[in-house]
Formats: C-alpha cells, sequence, structure tokens
C-alpha cells in the first residue's frame, strides 16, 4: 500500500510491478548477489553482436510519456529506455553516481548544488543538451500550468535555477534535502525533455517523446505495445556497463501484458524474451535451461503497523509481545514459498541507511517470552483462552487489501499467545481510506523506496492524517527523521537512520516481517545478462544471439 516508487511513485505509493529493467539501486553496502542458472547454455556465441530485436512483458502500460506529467511506474519505467538524468545509482555497487553530469558539488549549507555536465550529449531530434536547456525543462516541470503530479513535486524545494554558461547548472534549495540527491536518479521522471518537441507537438508530446537516451521512440499500439528503436548517436552510457556506445539491438519491444498466466505463456512460447515471474512460479523456469533467472531483493518491506491510538497497543509489553508471537520464517514460506528475507526493523535490506546490526536486536519468535510480557502487563488468561484485563478481552482487529495464507497464519500466532484478531480485508482504495482515518488497530502492508526518507512520510508526526496512519508521535524520532532527510553527509546521514532503526525497534511501533525477492527470467537468446543485488536488468549491455 505504501510503496514510494521503486521504480516508483510518490502520494500513496503504489506499484504492481517490479520489472525494474532501467538502471535503479541504493546507496548502502550491496548485499550478496544470487542467480540461478545464468546464461548456462554453452551453445550460445559469447561474441556480442548487432541486430534483432528484444521483447519485454511488462504488466501495465504507460498512462503518457511525457515524463512530467506522469506519476505511474510504467511512465518511468518506459521513459527510462528513452532518457536519462543528471544522476544515476549503480546496479552492481548500489553507489550514487554522476550521469548526463560529469560531476557536482554541493555547498556545507546544502543549499547550492552545481552540476557540471558531460559533453556532447544531444536529444533525439539532434538538439544539444545544454545547461540551459535543463533548466528549461525543470522549470516545465515546477510550473503549476504543467499541473505535474510527481517531478514537479519532488523539484518544489528547489528555489532557483541558473545556468551561467553551457556546462554549468547550478540548483539553489530552499533548504538542504538528501533525497532530492536520489530522486534525481530516475531516468524516466527525472529527464530533461526537448522544448523543442515540447513546442512542435503540444499536448501530444507524451505520444511523440524526445529524450536523450539510449533508445528512440518509435511506435504505441495502445493495449499492445510500445516499441523503442536503436540511438545510433548515443555515446553517454552510465559509467558502469562495459558498452559505452549505441545498444546493440534494434529495437525493444515492451508488450502489456495484465494477467501472470498469459505472461508466463507468452515466455514460455518465445513471445516475449523476458518477464517479472512470482516466486510461486519461477522454479520451473530455474530448471529449464533455455532460460536464465536473476533474483534479487529490492528495497520493500512486508510489515504489520500498529495504531498507537488504540488503548491496549499504548502498552509497551503488548507490542513487544505481538512482534514476539510472529514466525517470520513461517510466513516466508506460506506467502511466498520461501523465497524471500526477514526483516527486523523499519528498513529493509537493499534499502539506503539500513544498519546490519538490526538483526542482532530485532524481535525473533519467542512465543515464551511473549506469553510472559502479556502477564507482566496484567493480562490473564479466560476460559476461552484469550487474555482479558479488568473485564476486557485482548482483540484487535487487522486490516488488509491484500489476501494471502500468511494473514490467518498471523491470527493463528497471536491466537497462541491469547490475542483474539480479526481480519478485516478491503479493496485497497477502501483500505486506503480507513487507513488514513486510522479505522483499524493493526494495519498489515508494505513500503518501499529507494531512499529511507519514506519513513518521513510514514512516523513523522506531522504526517498524522496523512500517511502516519499509525498516530506515531515522538519527539526524538522526528527530530531524526529531520536530520536523516537534511544532513548531506554520509555519515552523519547512515547514523541517523541506525538511530532511527533502534527507536523503532525499541518502542516496536510496527511488526517487521519480510522483503519478498524478485525474479527475472530471460530467454537464453538474450546475453549479456548481469546479475545485481536488486535483479534489475541493463539492457545497455544485452544483445540478441540470433
Amino acid at each position: 500500500m505504501l510503496r514510494k516508487r521503486l521504480d516508483f511513485r510518490k502520494g500513496f505509493m503504489l506499484f504492481a510491478c517490479l520489472l525494474a529493467i532501467s538502471t535503479v539501486g541504493c546507496t548502502s553496502a550491496p548485499p550478496s548477489v544470487e542467480t540461478a542458472d545464468q546464461q548456462s547454455n554453452t551453445n550460445v556465441s559469447l561474441t556480442p553482436k548487432t541486430g534483432g530485436t528484444i521483447t519485454i512483458g511488462y504488466q501495465a502500460e504507460p498512462d503518457t510519456l511525457d515524463p512530467q506529467k506522469t506519476a505511474i511506474s510504467a511512465g518511468n519505467f518506459v521513459g527510462g529506455f528513452l532518457g536519462g538524468a543528471l544522476m544515476v545509482m549503480d546496479p552492481y555497487t548500489l553507489e550514487l553516481k554522476p550521469n548526463l553530469a560529469e560531476s557536482y558539488t554541493i555547498s556545507k549549507d546544502g543549499k547550492t548544488w552545481s552540476f557540471k555536465l558531460r559533453p556532447g550529449v544531444k536529444f533525439h531530434d539532434g538538439t544539444p543538451l545544454t545547461a540551459s536547456s535543463i533548466k528549461q525543462s525543470m522549470e516545465r516541470a515546477m510550473d503549476p500550468k504543467t499541473a505535474s503530479p510527481l517531478t514537479g513535486q519532488e523539484l518544489a524545494l528547489i528555489q532557483s535555477i541558473s545556468a551561467p554558461d553551457d556546462s554549468t547548472l547550478i540548483f539553489q534549495l530552499k533548504q538542504s534535502s538528501a533525497p532530492l540527491l536520489s530522486a534525481l536518479t530516475y531516468g524516466g521522471y527525472h529527464q530533461p525533455v526537448s522544448m523543442e518537441a515540447v513546442k512542435k507537438y503540444g499536448n501530444n508530446y507524451g505520444r511523440n517523446p524526445v529524450g536523450v537516451g539510449p533508445w528512440k521512440f518509435e511506435s504505441w499500439k495502445t493495449g499492445e505495445s510500445i516499441t523503442l528503436k536503436r540511438n545510433d548517436d548515443y555515446q553517454w552510457a552510465p559509467p558502469f556497463v562495459e558498452n559505452k556506445g549505441p545498444v546493440r539491438p534494434d529495437r525493444l519491444v515492451i508488450k502489456f501484458i495484465k494477467d501472470n498466466q498469459t505472461l508466463m505463456a507468452a515466455l514460455d512460447s518465445g513471445t516475449i524474451d523476458i518477464a517479472n515471474v512470482p516466486a510461486k512460479d519461477v522454479k520451473k523456469y530455474k530448471n529449464d535451461k533455455k532460460f536464465t533467472v536473476m533474483e534479487g531483493t529490492p528495497p520493500v518491506e512486508n510489515f504489520i503497523g500498529m495504531n498507537m491510538e488504540n488503548e491496549i497497543l499504548q502498552d509497551l509489553n503488548v507490542r513487544k509481545a505481538l512482534n514476539l508471537a510472529i514466525n517470520k520464517e513461517a510466513l516466508i514460506a506460506a506467502d511466498l514459498k520461501g523465497e524471500g528475507v526477514p526483516v527486523y526493523g523499519p528498513i529493509p535490506p537493499t534499502m539506503v541507511g539500513y544498519d546490519p546490526a538490526v538483526e542482532q536486536y530485532g524481535y525473533k519468535y519467542n512465543k515464551e517470552e511473549a506469553m510472559r510480557l502479556l502477564e507482566e502487563a496484567g493480562w490473564k488468561t479466560n476460559e476461552r483462552g484469550i487474555r482479558e484485563k479488568d473485564g476486557k478481552e485482548l482483540s484487535l482487529m487487522m486490516m488488509i487489501d491484500n489476501p494471502k495464507p500468511g494473514n490467518q497464519l498471523v491470527q493463528s500466532m497471536l491466537k497462541e499467545i491469547g490475542v483474539d484478531l480479526k481480519i478485516q480485508s478491503y479493496e485497497m482504495a477502501t483500505a486506503s481510506a480507513q487507513a488514513v482515518k486510522g479505522a483499524f488497530d493493526l494495519l498489515a502492508t508494505d513500503h518501499g523506496s529507494n531512499d529511507p526518507d519514506i519513513l518521513n512520510l510514514l512516523m513523522n508526526s506531522n504526517q498524522i492524517g496523512g500517511l502516519n496512519f499509525f498516530r506515531i508521535h515522538n519527539k526524538e524520532l522526528d527530530s531524526l527523521l529531520e536530520k536523516g532527510a537534511t544532513t548531506m553527509d554520509n555519515t552523519e546521514r547512515k547514523q541517523a537512520y541506525a538511530d532511527i532503526q533502534k527507536l523503532v525497534v525499541d518502542e516496536a511501533y510496527w511488526i517487521p516481517l519480510y522483503s519478498a525477492k524478485t525474479f527475472q527470467v530471460i530467454n537464453n537468446r538474450i546475453q549479456g545478462v548481469k546479475p545485481n543485488p536488486l535483479a534489475t536488468l541493463d539492457i545497455q549491455d544485452m544483445w540478441v544471439n540470433e
């Protein structure tokens, strides 16, 4: 419910598709890379070839390819092939690096950002990319008349933009903002648009996009596919790829297939080359030598949040007991067929700022300790096996918007310690409305982003009535969240989020559950596939063997 764009989006950051094939990542120590049957077909050529078509199966269609007028992940996904941003996140080392910028500096107070641009970059229409053209593009996004639902909102902290010469771009910020630098890595949402093309196509620019990326727009068959063609002039690839020039395939087709079974049938038949496959279905592809399976763990966390306005949940011992009653590994087995990793705090393992120490001090399954804490809090077991105190039973309602086996397992686990848990299921829009009103005791949901500033939205007391559904009000936490959002010193920022993780675990505001693995299945006719911690696919180094 709460995922911010990993690929991804803002507001109620909802995204259904984790097939992130553009270059994304995060700036924390990279976890180990796992992959199955990587390019195992020994009969394929190892010499890259030019030509052919790569076809990707994707479960959503963009609303527009005007990056400043979309807020859905499909727009960023397709737009990422057409464009590029000032910065990029290296999916192999998970570091933030210059991209369209050659270098950058940030003033000590964090308010003045200076970018030196790469020379020689051109839009698909042949016009040069200059500091002035980026300035005009960004000012279009920030203009209220554009009504940019995401890009413009993320640039709102920029007070002014100047371009003293063709290669120098300067931002003056209203206040220091670490998350903004991270936002500037999204090659879809934050790519510069050709103002010449905007003038030419007007309101139809979203169907005639002109960017600076490795692929040019060719055609869009609504409800069916988008076709892109190679940009033969491309010489400004990201720093982490081997192929610094034009991509090797002639075309890239993004085919829209909403249904999982239909998607896998297309993969099996060879109609598409690449698809994201659910954990429950990935085993057959791991055992099939016609395919390579890349697996990774996106920075997304499933958790159960607690409503701090509930009198029962205001008792820290009760919140700790609920944490201790949950067997994370059993939930991973039930919901993900074992294809996930347990999470012990508010930041998942592949998100910026993750502190591995949380794996030591976070709550582990311990039913006996959970029952002891409830006894200590005065909750005694009645004849029905449910705990009660002062004549009131320990009964809670958990709201869900995603029915899955783990929900009933949670219900059983809590019953074992004497908690009567009722489950209320709503479709997503209703669940969101109920959550804003605080009409729940427990909320089973998820969150995700490439930056831990997502916690500012979910836990800061100034967001009560907004995305802080849990009514968390902790001045020390607010202060740490503010520090994490504004400090530009990586060491200080890392420490701030380490402190946040420890505080949130100590206060037991959430029950962290797991991060699900994601699987990209690739037909072995596509070569140049490289594993990385998030299982993103770098098309720049891929080629077609046929």
